[in-house]
């Protein structure tokens, strides 16, 4: 019974509840899985559709009110409110959709999903961030592997709906209400902020973990694959999803190995000091009373903007907003992670101006789910091991990842044949391989202290980028191009008539207005390389080491002041 109370309120079994946590948090990703029902049955065009998309990632990537929360409350406070936030939009947008109330307006599906969306920040705030200050030293691949269960997520999710409600989109949008809120309410009391241990191997469980989720990844690609070339019953369906869910639950296994050999390993350190040694952790010095007062000031005074500290140390939070390296982050959060949303928010309706088959639709969703998996956990993981053994800098991993999105941009605007397929998977590993990136790097360049609300800052940006080039680009020219369709036919359009184009000049000159600008983008991120490239010479991880060391060393005093007292 010890042994399994330990376990339980281990510092591993609380990485194993974050993985299950971000697996559940990906729902705001599944948008172009059950936007056309709701298109379909509010009768809405596509701008009212990307208008509806931008409120979701705004509610999903603002979360600077979560990361305030987090300042003076606990974790498990953080998760339930995420819970009832999911529950509450998720349920209020099926209802609507199965017109079991009344038909509401827009500005109410506006907000509906807005809360259901913003319920991903208190899921990310109260269970990533906690995860990254208990693990600061291997921040980089500990972030590529939760957000990769993020990415991984809508695949999850489709195969676990597909086994319950066969092939019922508006079910879909109840699964995703209440899963995510069950999944969060059961570890309330595991997520929780946990003292610093240094452990030689802690990357090496983290790859262990890795290998498991890669080996998840691999079977989902494989059953896409089948059930896009065989018609699978219901059986089938139900086979696959327990297979899935067994694959997502085997880390388990690594993490129970790990707290058996923490266990078996642990040295008693709750050893009383001698005296002297409490009296000197007791009575600090005096001067350094006095300079830690004088530096004690509101994270939000005007006085704590300037002068900024090193990169490195802790910034305050006004000191990070008003810095340029936070504005270059900014601007390449918008036309990066903004570009590769408004593909991702608007596949179903690619998928079907450009004549692709249904099947291939929901195809192209799971492939940018596995491949927005692969790229967070590949970024993740290889910067971490560059930056570690070449002193490869971060910003010009995430410059190259933007660049790199600017082909399945333009694979789209001149619709290759089957370049969708292709721009599937170039869009779904640059979008996921965007987020731990930039996520490390604001960690890195203005340190941990705030880093629950400067990790919501960081992603801000994205609800904006996909206003502009989602709703006022994407929307807006589709909408132009069907209208011109419809008067070309001669026909008017119906009250509450979806509003269809057909054809590549759907989305053409879009995405080429999309990929210039994600070129600008990359140019703006490869100014922070430049502005950075000194920072990550150094040893951007020497003060935790350090201050594991001074932890060590009076341990160390206060066993040898027992042994000569032995004596």
């Amino acid at each position: 019974m010890a042994m399994a109370i330990r376990f339980i309120v281990g510092r591993w079994f609380m990485v194993f509840a974050t993985t299950l946590i971000m697996a559940a948090a990906g729902a705001t990703y599944m948008f172009g899985l059950y936007s056309p029902v709701i298109k379909e049955t509010l009768g809405y065009d596509q701008s009212t559709l990307n208008l509806l998309s931008f409120f979701k990632d705004l509610g999903g990537n603002f979360g600077v009110l979560s990361g305030l929360i987090n300042e003076i409350m606990p974790p498990w406070v953080i998760l339930l409110i995420g819970a009832v936030l999911n529950f509450f939009g998720y349920f209020m947008i099926w209802l609507s959709v199965t017109q079991k109330i009344s038909m509401p307006k827009v500005w109410q599906m506006c907000v509906y999903i807005c809360i259901a969306a913003n319920s991903q920040s208190f899921a990310n705030t109260g269970a990533l961030v906690t995860a990254v200050k208990n693990f600061p030293e291997s921040r980089g691949a500990l972030l590529g592997l939760l957000k990769g269960y993020v990415g991984l997520s809508g695949a999850i999710f489709t195969q676990i709906y597909l086994a319950v409600y066969s092939n019922d989109p508006k079910a879909l949008i109840l699964l995703i209400g209440y899963l995510p809120a069950i999944i969060s309410v059961l570890f309330l009391r595991t997520i929780r902020i946990m003292k610093v241990v240094r452990a030689v191997n802690e990357l090496n469980v983290f790859y262990r973990i890795l290998y498991v989720s890669l080996g998840l990844a691999g079977f989902l690609m494989i059953l896409i694959i089948l059930q896009k070339e065989l018609n699978f019953n219901r059986a089938e369906y139900i086979a696959g999803a327990v297979i899935v869910i067994l694959l997502l639950l085997l880390p388990i296994g690594v993490i129970l190995r790990e707290e058996r050999s923490v266990t078996d390993a642990k040295v008693v350190e709750k050893l009383s000091l001698p005296q002297e040694v409490a009296l000197a952790i007791k009575n600090p010095d005096p001067m350094d009373q006095k300079n830690a007062e004088k530096q004690r000031i509101s994270c939000w005074n005007p006085k704590s903007i300037f002068p900024p500290p090193e990169r490195g140390d802790d910034y305050t939070i006004l000191q990070a907003l008003f810095s340029i390296d936070m504005l270059i982050l900014f601007i390449t959060t918008i036309f990066g992670i903004g570009g590769t949303l408004a593909v991702i928010d608007n596949l179903g309706q690619i998928g079907s101006s450009l004549g692709y088959p249904n099947k291939s639709i929901s195809t192209f969703v799971s492939l940018v789910s596995i491949w927005n998996y692969l790229g967070r956990v590949v970024a993740g993981f290889l910067s971490e091991y560059l930056l570690n053994k070449y002193k490869f800098p971060r910003p010009l991993m995430l410059t190259l990842i933007l660049a790199l999105s600017c082909a399945g941009h333009l694979l789209i605007a001149f619709d290759v044949p089957n370049g969708l397929y292709v721009a599937s998977v170039i869009i779904g590993f640059c979008f996921g391989a965007q987020w731990p990136l930039l996520f490390a790097i604001i960690s890195e360049i203005f340190g941990l202290k705030y880093y629950a609300t400067l990790y919501n800052f960081g992603s801000a940006a994205s609800p904006l980028g996909l206003y502009l080039l989602s709703v006022k680009v994407v929307g807006n020219l589709y909408d132009n191009e069907a209208n011109r369709q419809l008067i070309a036919s001669g026909r008017t359009r119906k009250n509450g008539e979806e509003l269809v184009c057909i054809g590549a000049e759907c989305f053409k000159l879009a995405f080429i207005i999309i990929a210039s600008l994600t070129v600008f983008g990359t140019i703006v991120s490869f100014l922070l390389v430049i502005r950075t490239r000194t920072f990550y010479k150094g040893d951007i991880y020497k003060k935790f080491r350090d201050a594991a060391m001074e932890d060590e060393e009076i341990l160390a005093v206060g066993s040898n002041g027992h042994s000569q007292a032995s004596k």
